[in-house]
């Protein structure tokens, strides 16, 4: 380690600059960010591509962020393979990232052309000018979680003899905004508590599927997604709609 910091030193007098790759993965430790004088952390792509889905990902993401606005460092994300990718990522404070979902490799020839005709799309654009909170946060993790434990409910209505029945996520990260955070910054819009209320319908008809699952009525809880994924989805807008009002 003492060995590595001094060359990297010795390359940062003649103007090389570093960044630690794949950060959060093998042998990448919280010694690196003291010792090593990396300008840039790359969260590795196996959590930005699941972060979609998965909130443990995402989690992550969000660690690996804090961790170097901690240490004075910039954080560029790896494998952002669609326009969703960013628009979760950027509320979390990444504002950095490589991946298909902006461009596919390509000639050198082609990319001072791409250079001048390349437009981010709009859903990264709407972050330019907007100052981030924690509301945005929790409207991220409401996403993921919320999709998420609908891939379980999915997964269990369609073979529930082999797959677990889905966690009921009562106590999911949302709950635990609305309760606290959430509460004190919007509890005086009437909006605010239409979109608790409208939380507590999605989880309970959540569990009203798996109870028809489980008593056999296994078409007519399956019959019940779509309206389930109907209702997180309206979930999700308003929450935005709330945290994002003027």
């Amino acid at each position: 380690m003492a060995q590595a910091s001094e060359l990297m030193h010795a390359c940062l007098r003649l103007g090389v600059r570093f960044a630690l790759d794949d950060f959060g993965t093998g042998y990448s430790s919280l010694t690196y960010l003291k010792r090593l004088p990396a300008d840039l952390l790359k969260i590795d792509q196996s959590f930005v591509r699941g972060m979609l889905d998965d909130p443990d990902n995402l989690a992550i993401i969000e660690g690996v962020v804090g961790l170097a606005a901690a240490f004075r460092r910039d954080v560029i994300a790896e494998g952002v393979e669609t326009v969703a990718h960013g628009a979760l990522l950027l509320p979390l404070g990444c504002e950095l990232a490589q991946g298909y979902g902006i461009a596919r490799p390509m000639p050198a020839t082609d990319l001072p052309g791409w250079i001048r005709d390349w437009r981010p799309d709009p859903a990264w654009t709407v972050w330019r000018d907007w100052p981030m909170n924690r509301d945005d946060v929790a409207v991220v993790f409401a996403e993921v979680e919320h999709r998420h434990w609908l891939l379980g409910i999915n997964a269990f209505l369609a073979d529930g003899d082999d797959a677990g029945a889905p966690p009921s996520m009562r106590n999911c990260h949302f709950s635990r905004w609305h309760e606290n955070d959430g509460l004190v910054r919007h509890g005086a819009n009437p909006e605010f508590s239409r979109i608790v209320a409208m939380h507590k319908q999605v989880h309970d008809l959540g569990d009203e599927l798996v109870r028809l699952h489980g008593a056999g009525r296994r078409a007519e809880a399956r019959a019940g997604l779509g309206p389930l994924s109907a209702l997180r989805d309206e979930l999700i807008e308003r929450l935005r709609r709330l945290v994002r009002r003027p």
